[in-house]
């Protein structure tokens, strides 16, 4: 399963492109999909991942939150698999916070993210929930959401200066 995880560096084309809708969730390439992403994420250790970046063009996220090196001060939830997620609300309120991107490694840079949203999607049931999202998780989401509509988290960030190695990053932060 390990060669099926290639994730999609910056600079790829898929990147750049807004995802497809799901239409048939049921689908045997859908449901191939999810399961690789799923497993993608968690050998990777990241906190979230979006479809485009293991090379599948669909409106597919996973935020999967857990401490981990990357992340150590994530918070524990288990895996939440969003499929045709859409933004129905957000706060008026910013935050800047920290990021970095399995698709760009190497670096992290500080991107402002609206602090609380509300959010539609399908589930892998085929049942539709709206949730509520504030804070960290609230930071996954949207920068997930952002590989569905071909944004990374650089093209959010409001200054260069907030761009840092992920070696000064760990220092940064400890």
């Amino acid at each position: 399963m390990r060669d099926q995880c290639i994730i999609a560096k910056l600079g790829e084309s898929i990147l750049r492109k807004k995802a497809k809708k799901v239409k048939n969730i049921n689908s045997e390439k859908i449901q191939s999909v999810i399961t690789k992403m799923i497993t993608c994420v968690k050998m990777s250790r990241g906190v979230g991942l979006a479809a485009p970046q293991v090379f599948e063009p669909y409106q597919i996220l996973i935020i999967s939150s857990h401490p981990n090196d990357r992340y150590p001060n994530a918070p524990l939830m288990k895996n939440e698999v969003l499929i045709n997620p859409e933004i129905i609300k957000k706060s008026k309120k910013k935050v800047k916070d920290w990021e970095g991107c399995l698709s760009i490694p190497g670096i992290r840079a500080k991107v402002p993210r609206y602090k609380k949203i509300e959010v539609k999607y399908t589930t892998v049931e085929g049942k539709t929930k709206k949730v509520i999202f504030e804070d960290f998780i609230a930071r996954i989401f949207q920068h997930e959401y952002d590989h569905l509509i071909g944004k990374v988290y650089l093209d959010r960030v409001k200054d260069n200066i907030d761009i840092v190695s992920e070696e000064l990053y760990f220092k940064l932060i400890s």
